[in-house]
Order: structure tokens, then C-alpha cells, then sequence
């Protein structure tokens, strides 16, 4: 559905139009037209089609969807991709905007999100200088927004692997931490796959040959490549910290099946010394002069008893038991 229609021109925004007078609007010089779409129909997009000229594999891949993050050129025309990540609690949701930029028109489709744009609207509407840029402003404002909310995700992945570590040590379910360590690798692959092909593709948008959409608008675009690398390298950070948790909560294991050997070990010793000597006394061969001796099970019996009380206080001075 068609979320917004409006015409600028000198900075300024003249209106709300139809979907019917955009072609008029066009034609006109120094104006452009934004038009925003929510899970648009493909008879929707086949109508913004006809109307701004767009190329048809550009709005084949926004009806489709489920593209990776990219940004082409086709003439004097761009199409990009991005992907928007949101938090809900412990899930992660993975929406799409694609983003149709001319020198007179933008057109932005967003899927699988109701997180729209209205914030970027306004924002361009407060700065009317920056506004007579054009559409490469738009184009910058609706970038620069869906990249500063990656940073919020991660700050939110930062505290999750912070309460992790403080479960590794509490000892509180090894089997648990090692899938929510998994969990927590897993979103930052998929932050990880909406950032990383973006920081090439903006980098063409500032440096090099410039879009001709992009003209003007270099610095700004530099501002978003900046940010980009900001994420990528929290997220590298993360990923190391994520690893080296996992591999934290393994030798956590392996020291808990260690003490529990080692107590196993103790309490097997204190077995066997009674075990050893009540194994001898109780071979009757005629020979065994201990057979004969009044004291000869009393003595047995203190024996064990003693050498367990040696072996118990060596087992405890070393923390075995």
C-alpha cells in the first residue's frame, strides 16, 4: 500500500499528490517526488514502474525479495537493498527496504517491518538546505537511518554475551550456555551479512565515480561508510569475545568432570585399603599366624580406620574432597 505521495521542489515540500499526477510532477524542473510503499502488490509496483521508468530486473528483485544487500546502478538511476534488523526480546526479525533513486524521484519499498519512515521524513522536511540537494539526500537520510539502527542491536547482542559470561562462571547449565552462545553467534552472522557487502557498495558512493544522484552529497555518504565500519569492527570484537566464551565454557566442563574424578579417585582409595585388608584376613590358609591372635580383628579394623583418616586428611589438604 501506498504510505506517502509527495512533491519537493526548492527544498520544500509543495504536497501531498495522487499516484495519478506524478508524471506531471516529473516534468517539472528542480522538483522530485517520494513515494513510500508498505508490502506493496505486484500491480502496485508494476504502476511505480510505469510511472518513474524503473528498470524492470530492479523491480522484479524488490517484488521478490529475500535479496542481499547490495546497490546498483542502472543509467542515471540506483537500486539498493538493505536490511532492516530488529530486537524482539530474545528474537531477531529481518525486514527489507529497497530504495529506487532518480535524479527527480525516490522510491522506497519496505517489507516484513511496521517500523517505517517517518522520523526521515521529517527530519528532511526540518532542513530545507539540505533538502534542495534532492533525491540523493533522501536517498542518504533513508540509508543513515536503517545503519544507526544496527547499532542498538548491537548493544543489545554487547549485554546478552555480558549476562553469557556471568553464567559460564556461575556453573549454571554448561549445555544451556553453549546453545545460547550459538544463538548469540548466529545473530551477529546475520548483522554481520546485512553490513558487510554495504561497506564496498557506499564506498563507490562518495569515492571514485560518483552517482550522478549522488553528486553533492559525497560527505554524507562518507558519514554512512564511517558508520558502517564502526558496526563491522564491534561486530568482529563480538565474534572473538563469543568464541573465546564458548571455549571458556568447555574448560569450565572439563574442570567440573576433573573434580568430579577426583572425588571419585578419593573415594575409591578409601575403599580400597578396607577392601585390601579384609581381602587378605579373609584368605584361610592354616599358615596365616594372624589367625591365631586375640587382637588380630580389632588391630584389622584399626588399621583401616587409620590409614583411611591418613588418606582422607592428604585428599582434603589438596581439595580433593
Amino acid at each position: 500500500m501506498i504510505v506517502n505521495c509527495a512533491a519537493y521542489q526548492d527544498g520544500r515540500k509543495l504536497g501531498d499528490i495522487r499516484v495519478e499526477e506524478i508524471s506531471d510532477y516529473l516534468k517539472r524542473p528542480e522538483c522530485f517526488v517520494w513515494v513510500a510503499l508498505k508490502d506493496p502488490s505486484n500491480e502496485e509496483l508494476e504502476v511505480m514502474r510505469q510511472e518513474f521508468d524503473l528498470h524492470p530486473l530492479a523491480v522484479e528483485d524488490a517484488s521478490h525479495g529475500h535479496q542481499r544487500p547490495k546497490i546498483d546502478e542502472y543509467g542515471d538511476s540506483l537500486f539498493t537493498v538493505l536490511q532492516i534488523i530488529e530486537l524482539r526480546g530474545a528474537e531477531m526479525d529481518l525486514a527489507e527496504l529497497s530504495i529506487f533513486v532518480g535524479p527527480n524521484y525516490v522510491l522506497s519499498v519496505r517489507k516484513g517491518t511496521e517500523h517505517g519512515f517517518t522520523a526521515v521524513r521529517e527530519r528532511t522536511e526540518r532542513e530545507p538546505e539540505l533538502l534542495r540537494n534532492g533525491s540523493g539526500f533522501v536517498f542518504y537520510a533513508l540509508m543513515d537511518n536503517v545503519v544507526d539502527r544496527y547499532f542498538p542491536v548491537v548493544d543489545a547482542l554487547e549485554v546478552e554475551l555480558e549476562k553469557l559470561e556471568e553464567r559460564i562462571f556461575a556453573g549454571t547449565s554448561p549445555r544451556q550456555n553453549i546453545q545460547d552462545l550459538y544463538d548469540l553467534k548466529h545473530k551477529l552472522m546475520v548483522l554481520r551479512h546485512a553490513v558487510e557487502p554495504l561497506i564496498e557498495a557506499t564506498h563507490r558512493l562518495y569515492g571514485g565515480r560518483v552517482p550522478q544522484v549522488c553528486q553533492g552529497t559525497q560527505p554524507y555518504f562518507r558519514d554512512i561508510y564511517d558508520h558502517l565500519l564502526r558496526v563491522s569492527q564491534a561486530l568482529d570484537g563480538l565474534r572473538d569475545m563469543v568464541v573465546t566464551a564458548m571455549s571458556v565454557n568447555l574448560s569450565m566442563i572439563t574442570l567440573a568432570e576433573n573434580e568430579v574424578t577426583k572425588r571419585l579417585a578419593s573415594y575409591a582409595a578409601l575403599i580400597a585399603i578396607p577392601t585390601l585388608i579384609a581381602g587378605i584376613e579373609g584368605m584361610n590358609f592354616k599358615h596365616m599366624p594372624e589367625l591365631d591372635w586375640t587382637l588380630g580383628y580389632p588391630l584389622s579394623l584399626g588399621l583401616m580406620v587409620l590409614i583411611d583418616w591418613l588418606l582422607f586428611r592428604r585428599f582434603r589438604r589438596v581439595g580433593w574432597l
